[in-house]
C-alpha cells in the first residue's frame, strides 16, 4: 500500500483499538501480565519495596527525578504531535502513522493502568514520609475505587512511557539508536517514579504492561501501513 493511501483511513487514533486491546490479553502477552503480578507479589512479600524506598527516598535526588514527572505528563502529547507535524510537513505518511500509533499506545497504557489502579488502591509511599520506621508497602485497598485511580498498582507514568517506547521501537525497528533512547527515557521515568510517587513493584509492573501494550499497538499500526513483520502476541 502506498504512503499516500494511508492518509485516507477513518479516525487513526482508534484504529483497531478493541482488537489491539484484546491482543494484550492473549498468549505470551497474557503470560507477561501474569508475570507482572507474580513479580509484584514477590517484591512486596520479600520486603524489597520497603527496603528500596528506605535506600532511595530522600531530597538528595529530588532534582534528578522531578523532570521525569513532568516529562511523563507532557511527552505523551508532545511526541505524537511532533510526529504528526513532521508527517504533514515532509509528506511522510509513515511519520503520521507513527504519531497515531504512539498516541494510541499512550492512551491504552493510561486506560489499562488506571483500570487496575481502580481496584488495587495501594497506599502510596508519600504516606510514609512522617512514619518512615513503619513499613506500609503492604497496604493495598482492594475494591472498586477504594483508593481512587491516582494511587495504586501499576504506575501509569511507567506504563505510558514504556508503551510509547515499545510502539516506537516496533514501528521503527531499523532506528537502533533512537529506539534505545526511547527505552532510556522510559527507564528514567520508571526509576524516577519508583523513588518518589510509586513503589518499586508498581514501576516494575508498569514496565511489563507498557511493553506489552506498546508492542501490540506498534504491530497493529505496522499492519496499517502495510509493514507486516511478525511479533509475539
Amino acid at each position: 500500500m502506498s504512503e499516500s493511501n494511508t492518509h485516507t483511513w477513518g479516525v487513526p487514533l482508534f484504529y483497531r483499538v478493541v482488537p489491539t486491546t484484546l491482543t494484550c490479553y492473549r498468549k505470551w502477552n497474557l503470560l507477561c501480565q501474569v508475570l507482572a503480578v507474580v513479580f509484584t507479589i514477590a517484591i512486596v512479600m520479600t520486603g524489597l519495596d520497603w527496603k528500596y524506598f528506605v535506600v532511595f527516598h530522600g531530597d538528595s535526588i529530588r532534582g534528578f527525578i522531578f523532570p521525569a514527572i513532568l516529562l511523563g505528563m507532557f511527552l505523551p502529547f508532545i511526541i505524537p504531535l511532533s510526529f504528526l507535524a513532521a508527517g504533514t510537513i515532509l509528506k511522510k505518511a509513515r511519520f503520521s502513522n507513527a504519531a497515531w500509533g504512539i498516541a494510541q499506545s499512550a492512551l491504552l497504557g493510561l486506560i489499562i493502568s488506571s483500570f487496575y489502579k481502580a481496584f488495587t488502591g495501594r497506599i502510596p509511599p508519600r504516606m510514609a514520609n512522617a512514619v518512615t520506621s513503619v513499613d506500609i508497602s503492604h497496604g493495598f485497598q482492594f475494591g472498586l475505587l477504594e483508593g481512587g485511580v491516582f494511587w495504586g498498582w501499576p504506575s501509569s507514568h511507567t506504563t505510558v512511557a514504556f508503551a510509547m517506547a515499545a510502539a516506537f521501537a516496533t514501528l521503527f525497528p531499523e532506528e537502533r539508536v533512537a529506539k534505545w533512547l526511547a527505552y532510556a527515557y522510559a527507564a528514567y521515568v520508571a526509576f524516577s517514579v519508583s523513588v518518589s510517587i510509586h513503589w518499586l513493584s508498581e514501576a516494575v509492573a508498569g514496565t511489563i504492561f507498557g511493553i506489552v501494550i506498546g508492542m501490540a499497538v506498534g504491530q497493529s499500526f505496522r499492519e496499517r501501513s502495510g509493514r507486516t513483520e511478525s511479533f509475539p502476541g
